[in-house]
């Protein structure tokens, strides 16, 4: 693969990388960093990637161990994952048409690990339950029964009454992280 084809394909993958990365970080300015590592790493380590396979699974396997290197890094910072600190920060205007998604963010952040990061790979970056299971290095029954806890979760945190409700839902589905990215 040329170089420049590869720099195609990674420019072609950026929204989705972006959502996976702001729905598993919480933070736009996190996820941009870490979209920036990723695609860092990606380019230097071209030579590593095999031809005829998953082009954004591979990045997104980056993308994830990126994450969680990055994660054990910081596990002595000040963390706000409830968002308290973040919600004393004035916003100015457009504010309403976060509210959902904002709920979302912290309903999600209330999932177990391993729940919210399938509900993310299969959710936000599309990748398929083999992929997601590869990825994770774990079964493709595993992947089906964690996305299923993870969407019956999602629904009580948000005060639905079952996980068809979010598949119903295309904010809730990921889709509106998607098109928020591509606004930004």
């Amino acid at each position: 693969m040329t170089d420049a084809t590869f720099g195609e394909q990674m420019v072609a993958q950026i929204p989705y990388l972006r959502a996976f990365a702001i729905s598993l970080s919480g933070s736009y300015s996190v996820a941009d960093d870490l979209v920036q590592d990723t695609l860092v790493k990606a380019w230097s380590h071209s030579d590593s990637f095999q031809p005829g396979t998953n082009f954004r699974a591979w990045l997104v396997t980056i993308l994830r161990n990126t994450y969680f290197s990055q994660y054990r890094k910081r596990s002595r910072e000040v963390q706000d994952s409830d968002n308290v600190l973040a919600e004393q920060i004035p916003v100015k205007g457009g504010q309403e048409s976060n509210v959902t998604m904002q709920d979302v963010q912290k309903a999600l952040n209330k999932l177990a690990p391993e729940h919210r990061e399938i509900l993310l790979m299969i959710g936000i970056t599309e990748l398929s339950y083999e992929e997601a299971a590869q990825i994770c290095n774990i079964a493709v029954g595993t992947v089906k029964s964690r996305l299923n806890r993870a969407r019956a979760k999602l629904a009580e945190h948000l005060g639905l009454s079952g996980a068809h409700e979010i598949d119903d839902d295309p904010t809730l589905t990921g889709l509106a992280a998607r098109k928020s990215t591509k606004a930004l």
